[in-house]
């Protein structure tokens, strides 16, 4: 009998590229999206399924010929003026339709920047700690990532690292940085753009859940703030729909739109204009905006649950984010091993604990739990809340007891 050649009987284990072993690498701090405490999850429970059955089914029916073919408009007309509209009124957005190009989320958007504006070797400014998905994509396109510290104001451009490659791009989340969840007011935003100007950089503001602010006023959007040609404005509609829908928006500077829009075309064609029009009527009609509006009264019922449940952990010194925005609390720890220990329990009792050392790129100066409270049930925030109270009081009882044998 014929044997197959001992070189063919085994496959040799794949060999990745440089990049995708990197990619590979940041894959391991997806979640699996437990109900309680998952961060960037939105209230499911709460989004109107059968008035947007309604909207899909009919914009599907009255689909136009046209739109069955490729693409190259940077999105539906309608959708872009609907939004324009509205970033305009509710961010101080300072944009025309033009200017907009439509992006299956942020991070194609993050992709197409990169791909469009650096070279590898070039220098970003990455807020520490910061949103995974960004760093994700500037590590894998081989950008030198300096990690500038976040403070009680957002990034401090005064702290960015001496001796490292001036920034080509500047990553920030000033609305409601992530994941500490602080907001940087004016005078940090105007030293930052001077910053950039003084580099000639562009700043990458990723306004990712700016609707959902509980009790301080909205801060107009850094792009509505400067000359326009500095800031490269990316939304997302994950947090305000459904992340399913994979639908976000870059709004460009005019001179770089046209650009944009040819290489999203090229890179990743267009589709999808039946949904588009669904959520060019929703926004439209004001819908979206009482969506919007629903949901932050929600959120915030379901924070002040959150922090109920809590309550007796921080009676005894647990430290909890100020919760004025957002979709998240930040629980401090004591040191990455507490962290670790709550993390892996948290594994095992079917928990979300994302570890806020998860978020650094250098070494963490803090140890800590994300802790979202959007996308679960008000029944399942309150019993997961009182079992990490319980937990957590636990963990300082046996440290106590450890310090006085």
């Amino acid at each position: 009998v014929a044997r197959m050649p001992a070189a063919l009987a085994a496959p040799a284990a794949p060999r990745y590229s440089a990049r995708g072993e990197a990619l590979l690498e940041r894959c391991a701090t997806l979640s699996d999206h437990c109900e309680a405490f998952a961060p960037g999850l939105p209230g499911l429970d709460l989004f109107p399924h059968t008035q947007w059955q309604r909207l899909l089914r009919r914009h599907y029916r009255q689909a136009e010929r046209p739109w069955l073919a490729y693409q190259t408009q940077g999105g539906l007309p309608a959708l872009k003026e609907a939004l324009c509209d509205y970033l305009t009124l509710s961010r101080a957005v300072r944009c025309r339709p033009a200017q907009i190009v439509i992006t299956q989320g942020a991070q194609q958007a993050f992709e197409l920047v990169t791909h469009l504006l650096t070279d590898p070797g070039d220098g970003v400014w990455m807020e520490e700690p910061g949103y995974g998905g960004a760093q994700t994509s500037f590590l894998t396109a081989n950008l030198a990532v300096v990690p500038v510290p976040v403070d009680d104001e957002g990034m401090n451009p005064a702290l960015a690292p001496q001796g490292t490659p001036p920034p080509r791009l500047i990553y920030v989340t000033p609305s409601h940085q992530y994941p500490s969840g602080v907001t940087m007011p004016v005078a940090r935003r105007l030293a930052l753009l001077e910053q950039a100007a003084a580099h000639d950089a562009l700043i990458i503001e990723d306004d990712y859940d700016s609707e959902f602010r509980y009790d301080i006023p909205p801060t107009p959007s850094l792009q509505g703030l400067s000359d326009q040609a500095r800031v490269l404005y990316i939304g997302t509609f994950s947090k305000v729909l459904y992340p399913g829908l994979r639908m976000g928006y870059l709004v460009l500077p005019e001179a770089m739109a046209d650009t944009f829009r040819l290489a999203q075309a090229r890179l990743h064609r267009e589709g999808h204009y039946p949904l588009q029009a669904a959520v060019a009527e929703f926004i439209a009609t004001g819908d979206f905006s009482r969506h919007i509006a629903r949901m932050r009264a929600r959120y915030r019922q379901r924070q002040t649950l959150l922090r109920q449940a809590l309550a007796p952990a921080v009676k005894a010194g647990l430290r909890l984010s100020s919760g004025h925005a957002g979709m998240h609390l930040v629980a401090e720890l004591e040191s990455i091993e507490q962290e670790t220990r709550l993390t892996a329990l948290g594994r095992q009792a079917r928990v979300t604990l994302s570890p806020l050392s998860r978020y650094y790129l250098g070494t963490p100066a803090r140890a800590g739990l994300v802790l979202g409270y959007a996308g679960a049930p008000d029944e399942t925030i309150r019993r997961a809340g009182q079992w990490l109270c319980s937990l957590w009081l636990a963990e300082v009882a046996a440290s106590n007891e450890g310090r006085l044998s």
